[in-house]
């Protein structure tokens, strides 16, 4: 229930390296989100986290849902902490907004979107890519027909992660807490953002391998062929092993227009000779850095979010709509491992 002021009480579950640009979106959204408390396990670290950004502190989950004034609860745990969070607050009429991946498997994920829809409650996953202005112009040209029928489209995300400060975290690069490698941690952005715009996949070849670069257990590099069910063919590149890390490229080539999306910019090519650009000057976290990139698009996400639990709508971004992206990235990884064409 909103407060006095009408905003939207939000709780926020987890705070660790990825919290950063969702508490700078709460902050830059004061007038509209009522922060009502911050829940960690760690007390100390949960401590510091509320006072550098100004929020309250929650000491038990349970009381912190049964706060008449929480609207939903904003989860950034790990993935491998994901799914009795959201059970806990789908069970007491809660809305989610969650951090991708949604879990660590599609099957997981599968039961998470299950518990809030069984409950009734609004579940959006975080893929802030869609709600960069460059995306959001590609997608309404796309929705109006504007450059005709997708043929061919080609991604590519030469990122860059150290062993030393990010893979030797515990945890970092297994299969335990995070799932996965490259596809699930870092290019699912680009790959649900690929899907948005493009439609589903039909099949994929693929690769993927962990190069010598990094001592982990899953996979920093992966390259495929990817079949549209559209009739698009396509190719993607997805590494965490190319110093010192580059914008993550989607190009798209269409009947009349070639399209190009890097990080937050896009240029299009049109065969009568337009050359039309849309974005704004950004770095994609493609570096040593996972977090140097700016929080607008969290926070253009988080209002989306709050418009569609008030409008009774879907967000933008929903659990159904993720799943999609878990089942394209199961069945890279299942290509990679026998060696074979797979069919989604």
């Amino acid at each position: 229930m909103a407060d006095e002021r009408g905003r939207f009480g939000i709780g926020v579950v987890g705070a660790g390296m990825g919290a950063k640009p969702h508490a700078l979106a709460l902050q830059a959204l004061e007038d509209k989100v009522n922060v009502i408390g911050v829940y960690r396990r760690d007390a100390a670290k949960r401590a510091e986290f509320c006072a550098t950004y100004g929020f309250a502190e929650a000491e038990d989950y349970d009381a912190l849902l049964a706060d008449p004034r929480l609207d939903a609860v904003l989860v950034l745990t790990t993935p491998n902490a994901r799914e009795e969070i959201v059970a806990r607050a789908a069970a007491a009429g809660k809305h989610v907004l969650m951090e991708k991946p949604v879990e660590r498997s599609l099957a997981a994920a599968q039961r998470i979107v299950a518990s809030c829809e069984d409950a009734g409650v609004t579940l959006g996953i975080i893929f802030q890519h869609r709600f960069r202005r460059a995306s959001r112009y590609l997608a309404a040209a796309i929705a109006e027909n504007r450059f005709g029928a997708l043929e061919a489209v080609h991604l590519v995300v030469p990122w860059w992660r150290p062993q030393q400060g990010y893979y030797d975290q515990p945890g970092r690069g297994t299969l335990a807490q995070d799932g996965g490698g490259v596809l699930i941690t870092q290019a699912i952005h680009s790959l649900d953002l690929m899907l948005s715009l493009c439609g589903g996949i039909a099949a994929v070849t693929a690769m993927a391998r962990t190069t010598r670069l990094h001592q982990m257990e899953t996979e920093d590099f992966v390259a495929g062929g990817l079949e549209f069910a559209n009739g698009a063919v396509g190719a993607l590149m997805a590494t965490t092993a190319s110093f010192p890390g580059g914008p993550e490229t989607l190009t798209l080539n269409f009947a009349r227009a070639s399209a190009s999306l890097a990080a937050g910019n896009l240029t299009i090519h049109t065969h009568d000779g337009q050359v039309i650009t849309e974005g704004e000057t950004s770095q994609g976290g493609g570096g040593a850095d996972p977090m140097a990139f700016p929080f607008d698009w969290h926070q253009a996400q988080i209002e989306d979010f709050i418009a569609a639990v008030r409008a009774n709508r879907q967000p933008l971004s929903t659990g159904h709509s993720a799943l999609k992206v878990h089942a394209l990235i199961e069945a890279l990884m299942q290509s990679s491992r026998e060696g074979k064409r797979v069919v989604l």
